[in-house]
């Protein structure tokens, strides 16, 4: 049986993308946890590389932060900032093609054992609500409406969960919860701009893996999108941002069939990208 592994962000470094599948072994299959692009060096060689794995059937892509972001500046709802690079997919001869296979990319993944997402998941989700979330967002990705989705994706608000919730304002909250949550309180409430490592976040507020009584504690996690956290090996999460964009490395971790000491499992890592304005 081939081995799967979790790929942590790649942000556009096309170069290390390319030292680390050569370096897999070649029947291996992989899970990339999303910011796919942007802060790297070449997002466009980097985004036809990732495309090109996924349709020969070697890797799925999960959808991150950053992805959103150039969705919502290719549909004209957001302009670009001064660190982004995406301005080479915005010009390429094939950005509709490359715009609509991000948008039916996944939220989340799951094979009923373990749960591969891109920064996190509430207290109050149980692995089958996680994915139903994620699933109600991918739909709203997927319509011919998705620009309407996209122009109400942005905000803070609602920073807790309801069931009760509806509309754009509880596709925004998963959305949130799945790409940009870092910390939260012990009930759930997202907090957004704290991006400090495990033990520095705002008052009252703790690393949502940390929630006592989460309900998917029995669930292993694989995640990224917190570069200041690094490489974070414990029985039941995995983060995997280890900085590529930012002069760290581009990691791959073995995939486990269960919850099961995460220390007995293959990594694999490649230099990332010596950013010129990194820290």
């Amino acid at each position: 049986m081939s081995k799967i592994y979790a790929v942590g962000d790649v942000q556009g470094c096309g170069p290390s993308l390319k030292a680390l599948v050569k370096k897999l072994p070649k029947k291996s299959n992989l899970i990339f946890l999303g910011d796919l692009v942007n802060r790297g060096p070449d997002s466009l060689g980097a985004l036809r590389q990732l495309k090109s794995l996924q349709e020969s059937g070697r890797a799925e892509c999960i959808l991150g932060n950053h992805d959103l972001h150039l969705l919502a500046i290719d549909a004209g709802l957001r302009n670009t900032k001064g660190l982004d690079t995406v301005d080479a997919i915005l010009k390429a001869p094939d950005r509709k093609e490359l715009i609509n296979w991000i948008r039916k990319r996944p939220m989340a993944l799951t094979n009923g054992k373990v749960l591969t997402v891109h920064a996190g998941v509430l207290p109050q989700w149980d692995l089958q609500q996680t994915i139903e979330c994620a699933q109600e967002v991918e739909k709203a990705l997927r319509s011919k409406s998705y620009k309407d989705f996209l122009a109400n994706m942005y905000g803070n608000t609602p920073n807790k969960w309801s069931n009760s919730l509806k509309g754009y304002e509880r596709l925004r909250l998963i959305t949130n919860a799945l790409t940009r949550m870092r910390f939260c309180t012990p009930s759930g409430q997202m907090e957004f701009e704290s991006k400090e490592g495990l033990e520095n976040g705002p008052n009252g507020y703790i690393p949502w893996f940390n929630v006592p009584k989460r309900k998917t504690t029995d669930t292993l996690i694989y995640f990224g999108h917190w570069s200041t956290l690094g490489l974070l090996r414990r029985s039941n999460v995995i983060g995997l941002d280890t900085g590529c964009v930012w002069g760290g490395k581009l990691t791959a971790l073995e995939i486990a069939n269960s919850n099961k000491d995460s220390k007995s499992l293959e990594l694999i890592q490649v230099d990332g990208y010596d950013h010129p304005l990194r820290m």
